[in-house]
């Protein structure tokens, strides 16, 4: 007997990257192996040395399938096993260990919206909804738009196993949230392309799209980012120890270091407005 085993990775796409995933047919028992790809088509190499190493470093059980199948997170090498350029999770890895002794753990508030073709859902065609007020957490059809995608969604992601803490509906029309932790560093980041990645695979069936776009629609209406909960057992224990980091974290040009390294578009959500604080 055999199982499927849906290899799941981080391509070289800029200035956002893409999941890419394929399957792996294995016989009943066998690990998980490494396996290879066409970089070439990633934005991972070029054509002429295409071949890239797929890692398998985190793998559950594969909920849309079902039975012994499974998905499996990939880390990115080069044919001679070192990290590729795009594999920012051997980075991830490095720093981690050394402060493991600290205990940090963090959780994810991942905002995203759905489309239906080119408009948000929930946008009639040529014209622009009522305004924002009533959509986050609401309930009714007139203000919800596309709750049996998020509670399939939902569904998925707690078979598969994820440390999904929760899911509302957000500010502006057809946009949501899912919460992953808290849990430690790779675990959570882990788990998070997987949730994303069976967001959009479960999006598939209901035919629309889900985008992680910090700003779908200009004008007045709400972005959507990825707001990230952070401690260490320090931090946990007392109050002092988190001034103390706030306060590290605010010297100098740390701030405006860190967000831009927050993504592209990033400075079209940092508004001012909309629940954001200034870009500058």
């Amino acid at each position: 007997m055999t199982f499927k085993a849906e290899y799941i990775w981080i391509d070289g796409t800029e200035p956002t990257a893409k999941l890419r995933s394929k399957t792996k047919i294995l016989n009943d028992g066998a690990e998980l192996p490494v396996w290879g790809f066409d970089g070439s088509s990633t934005n991972q190499a070029k054509g002429h040395a295409s071949d890239r190493v797929l890692k398998p470093v985190f793998s559950c059980p594969d909920p849309i399938r079902g039975g012994d199948d499974v998905l499996v997170l990939c880390e990115v090498l080069n044919t001679d096993m070192t990290p590729h350029e795009s594999n920012t999770r051997a980075a991830l890895a490095e720093v981690y260990e050394r402060f493991a002794a600290q205990e940090p753990i963090f959780g994810i508030e991942q905002e995203y919206t759905f489309f239906d073709g080119e408009r948000p859902l929930g946008f009639p065609a040529g014209g622009f909804p009522a305004p924002q007020g009533g959509y986050y957490c609401g309930v009714g059809a007139d203000e919800i738009f596309g709750r049996d995608v998020v509670e399939a969604h939902l569904e998925n992601c707690l078979k598969a196993g994820l440390g999904i803490s929760g899911i509302n509906a957000e500010v502006m029309p057809g946009q949501w949230e899912f919460q992953v932790g808290p849990l430690a560093p790779l675990e959570v980041a882990d788990q998070l392309w997987v949730a994303r990645w069976l967001l959009y695979r479960t999006a598939e069936d209901f035919k629309v799209s889900a985008t992680l776009d910090p700003k779908p629609v200009k004008g007045d209406w709400n972005g959507a980012g990825a707001h990230t909960n952070f401690s260490t057992k320090a931090m946990r224990e007392g109050y002092d120890a988190i001034i103390t980091a706030c306060e590290s974290l605010g010297e100098g040009s740390k701030p405006l270091d860190h967000v831009k390294n927050y993504g592209a578009g990033i400075d079209d959500r940092l508004t001012g407005l909309h629940e954001t604080a200034p870009w500058k």
